[in-house]
């Protein structure tokens, strides 16, 4: 399965990997990363049959973390450019007491609008909890650590309509 996606910059088709979207992050949030570009690939094909001018989308997340927001600023320059926005109230408190929790992203382009829930049993209970956690010992913080890796490896070999589910709104 493809762990890229190909946006047009002023009708230039360029491409971004997972690897090259998490270099430019940083590395420190993996998941975020995977969930953001497992999002767009899925919901992009909805708003177009070609790829996205990429400074044309519009993002409405409930999804705050910084591994997402790196990635669709790099796909999209929507952070950079104001089109950009973050609404916790459009997903739940979080994906295991209140699905689906804050992985909810709506994509809008040429006044089309996809958006794309995740499916159950993507994110581990184990992961929430630990996120959650003030206070965390030091095994706590490399356990979260390792579970963050884990979840990104564990999705980008998924195909993206089986991550998330999307539809046009």
């Amino acid at each position: 399965m493809s762990n890229a996606i190909t946006v047009l910059d002023n009708g230039h088709p360029i491409s971004f990997t997972f690897d090259s979207i998490n270099a430019y992050h940083g590395g420190g949030f993996p998941g975020g990363v995977a969930h953001a570009l497992k999002a767009m690939q899925a919901a992009f094909p909805l708003l177009s049959d070609t790829p996205l001018e990429r400074r044309e989308v519009t993002i409405v997340t409930a999804f705050s973390g910084p591994g997402g927001r790196d990635a669709l600023e790099m796909v999209t320059r929507a952070l950079t450019e104001g089109r950009l926005t973050v609404d916790k109230s459009i997903g739940g408190r979080d994906i295991i007491t209140d699905p689906p929790g804050p992985y909810v992203f709506r994509f809008s382009y040429r006044g089309r609008t996809a958006e794309a829930v995740i499916k159950p049993g993507h994110v581990k209970e184990e992961f929430v909890t630990l996120g959650a956690k003030k206070d965390k010992t030091p095994d706590e913080i490399a356990r979260h650590e390792e579970l963050k890796a884990e979840m990104a490896y564990r999705l980008l070999p998924i195909p993206a309509h089986e991550v998330y589910g999307v539809r046009t709104v």
